[in-house]
């Protein structure tokens, strides 16, 4: 098994940093696809202000998603970053604080330095690739287990 098949398998819970409440944006399109497979997608985004996305309420941090979700039993499984390249290290840096057990950087979001720090910690990291492109090409459209 792959790093990826690993993350389809093992997640459970997405903290999605960018996560935009415009059905637009990418980030929104995503996160709503992976809901719609059984994910549960935590919104963190600032300028949310706390405005539920997805029926999810969002979070101005990863810190103040994962008391949230440690006050509901859950744990964040996964990191899932829609930040430019030069924003995503600091991203990572704090998923690998709060215990995340993988990072994907979305298409076009690349952090080398980043993506080995939180290798060496024990973390999988996915690069300039999009979850939903992959699992559609894994799994197809159903209901992730």
């Amino acid at each position: 098994m792959d790093l990826i098949d690993e993350i389809l398998d093992n997640v459970k819970t997405i903290a999605v940093v960018g996560l935009s409440d415009n059905p637009a944006r990418a980030s929104h399109g995503v996160s709503a696809y992976m809901q719609a497979q059984g994910y549960r997608i935590i919104p963190v985004n600032p300028a949310l202000k706390g405005a539920a996305v997805l029926g999810e309420q969002s979070y101005d941090d990863l810190e103040s998603a994962l008391a949230a979700a440690q006050a509901q039993g859950v744990a964040i499984d996964l990191v899932d970053v829609f930040r430019r390249s030069e924003l995503a290290g600091e991203v990572a840096d704090v998923a690998v604080r709060i215990g995340a057990s993988y990072i994907w950087m979305q298409d076009g979001v690349v952090d080398e330095a980043a993506a080995e720090r939180a290798r060496t910690r024990g973390v999988g990291v996915i690069m300039d690739d999009c979850i939903l492109r992959q699992h559609k090409r894994r799994r197809g459209s159903g209901i992730a287990s």
